[in-house]
C-alpha cells in the first residue's frame, strides 16, 4: 500500500500564511523570508519537485507585480462596498480578499509548472472563506468578490477586468470525459460583469459580454451578448392580513 505524506498539509497551512503576512507587512517580510524559501524547498522536496531553488528564485519575482494587483483588488472592495470603511479593514478582514490573495500567489506557482503545492493553498484558504478557487483560473485585474461563502471558480475559467461576483455564484463546467481535461470546460467572463448571488454558469464555451449583469438565482449554459441583463423571475404573492388571519 503506497504511503502518501499528507501531514504536508500542516507544512503548507503554515507557509501559506506566512506568504500572506509577509506579502502585506515589511517586518514579516524581512523576518521570514529565510523561512518561507526553507520551508518553499522542504514541501517541493518531499512532493518531489525538482529545480525548487530556481523555481523559488522565479516566484520572489512575481511578488511585486502580484502585490501590485491586489493593491488593485483592495482598491476594488473599497469602491464597491458601502460597508467598509477603510482599506486597512479590507487587508485585515475580508473573507473575499483573503480568498483572492492566495489565488494570485497559487497561480504565479501553476504557472512555473507547480501543480499540488498551489491545490494545497487554495484548498487551506477554501476552507477558512468557504471560497473555491481553482489556481489555474485566469482572472484579471480589480476582482471583487462581496461576502463570497460558496462560491466556485473552476480551473479553466477566464475573468477579465472589473468583474464583482456575489456568494454563492458558480462558474463550472458540463460534464466531461477525463480524457478532454486539458480542454477549456469553464465560462469566460468578460470585463465589468456582474454575477449576482447563487448564479450557476457553466461549460466552456460560455462567453458572458462585457458590461453584462447576471442577476440572482439564474442558470446559464448559453452565451449572454454585451451590456446584457439576464434574470431569474419567480412569482411571489404577498396578501395582507385581515384581523390577525390570513385571507
Amino acid at each position: 500500500m503506497k504511503s502518501y505524506n499528507v501531514c504536508l498539509k500542516d507544512t503548507v497551512k503554515a507557509f501559506t500564511k506566512k506568504l500572506f503576512y509577509s506579502l502585506f507587512d515589511c517586518e514579516q517580510e524581512e523576518a521570514n523570508s529565510q523561512y518561507l524559501e526553507d520551508m518553499f524547498l522542504k514541501i517541493v522536496s518531499n512532493l518531489e519537485i525538482e529545480n525548487g531553488k530556481e523555481i523559488w528564485e522565479q516566484f520572489k519575482t512575481e511578488l511585486p507585480s502580484i502585490r501590485k494587483k491586489l493593491d488593485a483588488d483592495a482598491i476594488a472592495f473599497e469602491n464597491n462596498d458601502p460597508a467598509s470603511h477603510s482599506l486597512a479593514e479590507i487587508y485585515m478582514a475580508y473573507p473575499g480578499f483573503h480568498a483572492i490573495s492566495i489565488y494570485r500567489l497559487s497561480h504565479a506557482l501553476i504557472k512555473l509548472g507547480v501543480h499540488i503545492l498551489p491545490r494545497m493553498m487554495s484548498e487551506y484558504i477554501h476552507g477558512i472563506t468557504g471560497i473555491d478557487i481553482h489556481p489555474g483560473a485566469t482572472i484579471g485585474d480589480s476582482f471583487y468578490i462581496d461576502h463570497g461563502t460558496g462560491i466556485v471558480i473552476g480551473e479553466t475559467s477566464i475573468i477579465g477586468n472589473g468583474v464583482k461576483i456575489y456568494q454563492g455564484v458558480t462558474l463550472g463546467g458540463i460534464s466531461v470525459a477525463k480524457d478532454l481535461a486539458s480542454t477549456k470546460r469553464h465560462p469566460t467572463i468578460e470585463d465589468n460583469v456582474c454575477i449576482y448571488a447563487n448564479a450557476t454558469i457553466l461549460g466552456g464555451d460560455i462567453v458572458i459580454g462585457k458590461n453584462s449583469i447576471i442577476g440572482a438565482n439564474v442558470w446559464i449554459t448559453e452565451s449572454v451578448p454585451e451590456n446584457s441583463l439576464v434574470t431569474y423571475q419567480t412569482e411571489i404573492k404577498i396578501r395582507p392580513k385581515k384581523n390577525g388571519i390570513r385571507e
